[in-house]
């Protein structure tokens, strides 16, 4: 096939592939987006993502500007106070609860939930009437071949592609990074995570509760109302095997385990999808840019799902990469460029992500005089106002 010319070559389609290149072809850039696995946008279908990203305060202006806002808006739910629960006795009782109000800091919500498959759903729709952006599903990056002055990427098909830069959004195994030469650190923790959607009785309110017990943290964060009944996403982070066996359990076993797990803050749980299960990783990449390359997301940075920190930091990377593009279009993707996005973003990267470690090691300790320590920070943090305050304005992803 003959060469083809664009301005970047995204690798990935997940919803910071996509994001990305909404918000580039917003901005007037022509971008092709290849992803190997075409998008699932049905709730009920195979492979159907059932995790839920929440959207913090920062995310929504970029989402604006990429014009997806308000695509995504009619599915949302608004995280106006955060619930951290330590029930780290004998069993699972909340033993201490402490309430981070968003009203306290700001007049909007700390961030909206959205399921992540809608995000994809809306986010194609968005893409289909930018006709900057060419998205090709069931494509796959294979090779890249850099100089000072341009890339060219092979894909599955065949084709080739000249580009000005690269985004690898391509996951935590990235093809892009790895032929680009950039290497990752990477820690296992021995957890898996499930989730999944459930219906209560007790409605949420808008609050969004993370319930730390040994193994780690049961978070609930609320949904709009399915089939009538108040809904919430629900990631269980637990030592390996315990995770898979749960995976494996019929449906009212599971659903009895994990409303004993909530402490029973909403009532009874009902399994409202079915559940995924993936291995719970940190992992940091060595540079967030090569030549004509830089890393967003997955690439970049994997952290566990504490915090609402992942996707949030991906979309940070689109908006420092987009703010350095438009300042000068004429070097995109050059060495001057890539040094700055890697110079704003590497240390703010490194911190949060040795943040959320410190957190999720945290939550796995096991020793009785531990888990009492842990239940002792919570209120130390709580009580002192200016810790409290930053940690909050964390939470809507505005500190440092």
């Amino acid at each position: 096939m003959t060469n083809q010319t664009c301005d970047i070559v995204i690798s990935g389609g997940g919803i910071a592939g996509l994001t990305a290149a909404a918000a580039f072809g917003a901005a007037g850039f022509h971008v092709i987006c290849v992803d190997p696995t075409p998008p699932v946008t049905q709730r009920d279908a195979v492979g159907a993502d059932m995790r839920t990203t929440a959207m913090l305060q920062p995310a929504r202006r970029v989402l604006q500007d990429a014009g997806i806002w308000d695509h995504i808006a009619p599915y949302s739910a608004a995280l106006q106070i955060m619930r951290i629960v330590d029930a780290g006795g004998p069993t699972p009782t909340a033993r201490i609860t402490k309430e981070f109000n968003a009203a306290d800091i700001s007049d909007a919500p700390f961030g909206w939930n959205f399921p992540n498959y809608i995000l994809r759903r809306e986010i194609l729709n968005r893409l289909d009437h930018l006709d900057t952006v060419d998205f090709r599903p069931g494509t796959a990056t294979t090779t890249l071949f850099t100089r000072t002055k341009t890339a060219r990427v092979g894909l599955s098909d065949g084709s080739k592609i000249n580009t000005k830069m690269v985004i690898a959004a391509d996951g935590r195994a990235s093809p892009m990074r790895q032929a680009a030469g950039i290497d990752v650190t990477t820690k296992r923790y021995g957890q898996k995570a499930l989730a999944f959607a459930v219906t209560h009785t007790v409605p949420h309110e808008n609050v969004s509760t993370e319930i730390h017990r040994t193994g780690g943290p049961f978070t609930s964060v609320p949904l709009p109302d399915y089939e009538g009944k108040p809904c919430s996403a629900v990631v269980w982070m637990d030592d390996g095997p315990k995770s898979q066996a749960r995976y494996n359990m019929d449906v009212a076993a599971f659903e009895a385990e994990m409303t004993t797990r909530s402490c029973g803050l909403f009532g009874p749980l009902t399994l409202a999808s079915n559940r995924t299960i993936w291995p719970i990783i940190s992992q940091t990449a060595t540079e967030m840019r090569g030549q004509r390359v830089a890393l967003i997301a997955e690439a970049a940075h994997v952290m566990p799902p504490i915090g609402a920190q992942g996707l949030n930091m991906s979309l940070q990377d689109t908006a420092t990469l987009l703010e350095l593009a438009k300042a000068n279009p004429d070097g995109l993707g050059g060495a001057d460029m890539l040094d700055a996005y890697q110079k704003a973003r590497l240390s703010d990267v490194r911190l949060r992500v040795t943040g959320i470690d410190l957190l999720n090691r945290a939550s796995q300790v096991a020793h009785p005089a531990l888990r009492d320590a842990r239940a002792m920070g919570l209120n130390a943090i709580y009580g002192l106002g200016p810790v409290r305050k930053t940690l909050m304005q964390m939470g809507l992803g505005t500190g440092k």
